[in-house]
């Protein structure tokens, strides 16, 4: 696999700066959420130029690192006709930006049915929210099509798709290669499931594995009742069932490391890279 990391994780440089400390820590690739990265310039709509897209797929080739993945990571089931319209809007200039960028996919979470994007136990996992967010999502899938992009969706507990029989039911409604999965097991866990976290690991990977484009790596605490991301091999998750899903089916597939800090992310990476040869 391919170890990579979000960049807005790193050490917070100029973007050539940072790439290049990125690289000399021995990534290959990395997770790029332009707002969360850059500051010294405009990241809007209006700023994603062709000239600023190939200006960064050169800075990355620079350096010898892939996108892995562009984030986008809005509401799409935000019930505000104006907002979801600007969304909408938002997720198609990514796209375009991709293309030119060469990265691996647009990379997004499934959101809430509300405007703050906020988790309702009552309301976000019902079929109702599904088929928003299923109806919202079409037409930009169709929209990557066009552009020849990979829009990857992301399942997360707290989120609409909160599980890999709900992904898998997105993915059969839309039928389209360029809808594809970025697999975070930690994503699927919530403190009334966890202890279940092999079965639910091992689902996502029936359920889900031929379609699965992009893999994000963190790990998990327990505090307080709750459940807390942190970096991969401080907490309690095992990787066991996923190192060896992708050293049998994904070769080279980009693995981002997720909630590293600039302190522990070369011993993260290295933990990782050893389950995985163990695997």
């Amino acid at each position: 696999m391919q170890i990579g990391i979000r960049l807005h994780d790193t050490k917070k440089l100029p973007l050539e700066e940072r790439l290049k400390n990125v690289k000399e820590q021995g990534f290959t690739c990395g997770h790029l959420a332009l707002s969360k990265v850059i500051d010294e310039y405009p990241v809007g709509v209006s700023a994603m130029t062709p000239g600023f897209a190939l200006y960064l797929k050169n800075l990355f080739a620079k350096n010898h690192l892939d996108v892995a993945v562009l984030g986008c990571y809005l509401n799409l089931a935000n019930p505000k006709e104006d907002k979801l319209r600007e969304i909408t809007e938002k997720y198609k200039a990514h796209i375009r930006f991709a293309s030119l960028l060469g990265c691996g996919v647009v990379g997004t979470e499934t959101g809430n049915p509300n405007e703050t994007y906020t988790y309702e136990e009552e309301r976000s996992h019902t079929e109702e929210a599904l088929g928003i967010f299923i109806k919202n999502l079409a037409p930009i899938v169709e929209y990557a099509e066009k552009m020849g992009v990979i829009l990857a969706i992301e399942p997360v507990f707290t989120h609409i798709v909160c599980d890999p029989k709900r992904a898998r039911k997105v993915l059969d409604t839309i039928q389209s290669p360029n809808l594809q999965i970025i697999l975070d097991p930690v994503n699927l866990l919530h403190i009334s499931n966890y202890h279940n976290q092999k079965e639910i690991v091992r689902e996502a990977i029936d359920l889900l594995g031929k379609d699965v484009a992009v893999i994000h790596i963190k790990d998990y605490v327990v505090e307080q009742g709750k459940l807390i991301s942190v970096a991969a091999g401080t907490g309690n998750m095992d990787y066991s069932d996923l190192m060896q899903f992708i050293k049998k089916e994904k070769p080279y597939i980009h693995a981002t490391l997720e909630n590293t800090v600039p302190e522990n992310a070369v011993w993260a990476k290295e933990h990782i890279q050893k389950l995985w040869e163990e695997a």
